[in-house]
């Protein structure tokens, strides 16, 4: 049976169809409607019929929707998603009116972790925590071949566990969130900071960025330290050391075969990975002694989303 997978970002909905082995076999995309809920599900149901009216004569058993937000234990409605302005969403039924299918609505992060533990970096692992350094920190929990998402539906948001007690303010309404210390926006804030204070060891972001302090972003940083540049690599440094901190908290309390990093972060490869897995095996419990969880980086990069969502939906 195949299913269609559907991730909702905040400027694009990309659907794909995908088949048992995790394959997409055809996609679309359309813009992501602005603050409109019910305009919302007629872009999904649009990108689903448009799917299946290209394969008539394959059967198209059931549709899986990643949205970023909390959704509830039913899989139902998204309780809240800022950036899409959903606030008790029954997003299920109104796909599932349109389409005329089955529908399950998950957290794209879990979704992604789900397609990672099936079908990428996890595959073969039981028990993975897939963590996505983006703009902020996302997570998902595969725990004994099992997607773990908690009694309310919103387990893994472990970007908003407190590193540091009374730090930066986080958008979440908290201080000292991870995500304030290990995500793509910490590196563009060390990145900018670094250039206020010391332009001329910032020299080579500067130039990639125009000149412009405030213009420079992770793909300047990222540019830079693939160049070799010792200052984008002290920034990815910082970065990595709090990224592996709060992977060996984790540890401590999951103690998963295997973590697997995404998000836009990692496309970095070892300029992060390598800060991140010495500060891990430097900060882990039970050492020496305690076996290691490897550190993984994702394998299916932006089509995860889809993957996972139309996978379970298919289980």
């Amino acid at each position: 049976m195949l299913t269609i997978g559907v991730d909702i970002g905040g400027t694009k909905v990309a659907a794909g169809v995908v088949d048992h082995e995790g394959q997409i076999l055809d996609k679309v995309k359309y813009p992501t409607p602005a603050n409109d809920p019910r305009q919302l599900a007629e872009v999904v149901a649009k990108a689903v019929e448009e799917l299946r009216s290209r394969r008539p004569e394959e059967e198209v058993g059931a549709v899986g929707v990643g949205v970023a937000g909390f959704v509830d234990e039913d899989r139902a409605t998204v309780q809240v998603a800022v950036n899409l302005g959903l606030r008790e969403e029954p997003l299920k039924e109104r796909v599932q009116q349109r389409v005329e299918l089955p529908v399950v609505i998950e957290n794209d992060a879990n979704a992604a972790a789900w397609a990672e533990a099936r079908f990428g970096a996890g595959r073969g692992s039981d028990h993975i925590v897939c963590v996505t350094l983006g703009t902020g920190i996302g997570g998902g929990l595969v725990l004994g071949g099992e997607l773990h998402r908690g009694r309310f539906g919103v387990a893994a948001e472990v970007g908003h566990y407190r590193m540091v007690p009374h730090g930066r303010r986080c958008a979440c309404g908290n201080h000292g969130c991870w995500e304030q210390y290990a995500s793509g926006r910490a590196l563009v804030a060390e990145g900018q900071d670094l250039a206020r204070t010391d332009p001329e060891r910032a020299e080579r972001m500067l130039k990639i960025a125009g000149g412009a302090v405030e213009q420079i972003g992770g793909e300047c940083i990222t540019q830079a330290a693939l160049e070799g540049d010792a200052a984008a690599l002290e920034c990815f440094r910082i970065v990595g050391e709090w990224a592996g901190l709060g992977l060996a908290d984790l540890a401590a309390i999951l103690d998963p075969e295997c973590f697997v990093l995404g998000g836009g972060v990692s496309d970095a490869g070892d300029v992060i990975l390598d800060p991140v897995r010495a500060s891990f095996a430097r900060h882990v419990s039970g050492r020496p002694g305690r076996r290691l969880a490897q550190v993984r980086v994702a394998s299916l990069g932006g089509e995860a989303g889809i993957v996972g969502a139309g996978d379970l939906a298919r289980h």
